[in-house]
């Protein structure tokens, strides 16, 4: 414990509240700018199991702001979680760390079921859907955060005691804006995730949250804190009287989708399935230009077009936005 002793000095979390924090379990979604910010606070916070699940790998313009990642791991195309996982674990070697390469959807519902408390640290409306409908479901608080430019907003969700995500969506305006079309400085995000982990170390010793909406801008120094308790809405499908959790259909999973603000478009199975890259690679090697690989995934060029293959069958088609041609892409390879 002694690690944690001016931890422990602050009188809001004290012994008995870190005890709490090491029996904790907390799921970050999405491991770039907030995720990366978020999990290493988490880590040297004594947070006992930090499970971090992340479709993507790290690339060059990753690493301005996404304060985990070195240039090695863009080098060895890392994918994130599991990037993340490695520099946490040298971090904090006595708390566990689970890394999940994977696009978190309705498969990954039991990993919800048996932690704490979710940070989202996602970059796209859907996957914050499908967060709320599943923390509702299961009864897990979370904490919304986005970041872009020099704005942040952010604003914690507690099943029966908050208005969940879906009731505050026209609380929480979206412009379309986006870091890949825009941009975004470090210091925004830092203090976004600084928000996010004080709301999870509040919760996990005290049950307590805030329950203002956050919105800043570090640039301009701006700042203001609106009360949406008044918010909440009986008749909400994902917390209201009736809940049917519409997030939660699989006809409300994609498959293809174009990613928030990149020239990129993720092309998902139907069924998750392990894939055998090994195979793949000897069977791309006379069709394709500048092949690598590694334990989690495969990337090559084809018609100015960089694919990555993941090992649950996922790809990244890089260089479109048009889904007929990334899936045309996808099949021609790797079929189905």
């Amino acid at each position: 414990m002694e690690r944690y002793s001016r931890q422990m000095l602050f009188s809001e979390i004290g012994e008995e509240g870190q005890k709490k924090l090491l029996d904790s379990h907390v799921l970050i979604v999405g491991a770039g700018a907030l995720g990366s910010a978020s999990s290493e606070m988490l880590a040297r916070a004594g947070i006992g199991k930090i499970t971090i699940i992340d479709r993507d790998y790290v690339d060059w313009s990753n690493l301005s702001r996404q304060q985990l990642y070195t240039e090695e791991d863009v080098k060895q195309q890392l994918p994130k979680a599991i990037a993340a996982k490695k520099h946490l674990q040298s971090i904090n070697s006595s708390i566990s760390i689970e890394a999940i390469v994977g696009d978190f959807s309705l498969e990954y519902e039991d990993v919800v079921k048996h932690v704490d408390f979710m940070i989202d640290a996602t970059d796209n409306f859907e996957t914050r859907f499908f967060m709320n409908d599943v923390a509702m479901k299961h009864g897990i608080p979370w904490i919304y955060g986005a970041v872009v430019r020099s704005y942040g907003t952010t604003v914690s969700i507690v099943p029966h005691k908050t208005p969940c995500f879906h009731c505050l969506l026209d609380a929480i305006q979206s412009d379309g804006m986006t870091c890949d079309t825009v941009g975004v400085i470090s210091p925004a995000v830092q203090v976004v995730s600084s928000y996010q982990v004080t709301e999870a170390l509040k919760y996990l010793v005290s049950g307590e949250v805030s329950k203002q909406l956050v919105s800043f801008d570090v640039w301009t120094r701006q700042y203001s804190s609106v009360n949406l308790t008044k918010l909440k809405k009986a008749d909400c499908p994902s917390c209201g009287k009736n809940p049917t959790y519409p997030f939660l259909s699989r006809d409300n999973q994609l498959k293809t989708a174009v990613l928030c603000g990149r020239n990129t478009v993720q092309i998902r199975p139907q069924q998750k399935q392990v894939t055998s890259l090994a195979e793949i690679k000897n069977h791309l090697r006379p069709l394709v230009k500048d092949l690598k690989g590694n334990d989690y995934l495969l990337s090559f060029t084809v018609e100015n077009h960089r694919v990555v293959l993941f090992q649950d069958g996922r790809a990244l088609i890089h260089g479109t936005k048009e889904e007929k041609k990334a899936r045309n892409i996808y099949q021609r390879f790797f079929g189905a």
